[in-house]
């Protein structure tokens, strides 16, 4: 609680309010659950003809994993979700992100580094 002139400001009890979800910085936290891949991507780049200036956008081997899951394979997300060993909230995160991302290096042209040493 903080005093301001005469008020006691206390966030806690405050209208409007709310918890927000404490984000992992460094090592607080628990670790996060690893997450089981089957394959390996056979390619590990992918670059445009028209090379783009900035720099590659990185997909990890989990993310890799879950499009092959759900896009290819035509499982559902909580289907895969038990193949990896993780939540179908966890798959949704990893499918979102890995879109999000070639859908970025398609548009601005950008090279595209798969896997654990991208």
């Amino acid at each position: 609680m903080e005093r301001y002139l005469n008020f006691v400001i206390d966030p806690i009890n405050m209208p409007g309010w709310r918890w927000r979800r404490r984000h992992r910085h460094g090592r607080l936290g628990r670790p996060p659950k690893p997450i089981m891949v089957a394959s390996t991507p056979a390619a590990k780049r992918f670059a445009p003809t028209p090379r783009g200036s900035e720099e590659p956008i990185h997909l990890e081997a989990a993310e890799v994993e879950a499009l092959r899951l759900v896009d290819l394979e035509g499982l559902s997300f909580e289907g895969a979700g038990e193949r990896m060993g993780v939540s179908r909230n966890t798959v949704w995160r990893l499918v979102d992100g890995a879109r999000r991302k070639l859908i970025r290096a398609i548009i601005e042209g950008r090279e595209v580094l798969v896997g654990e040493g991208a």
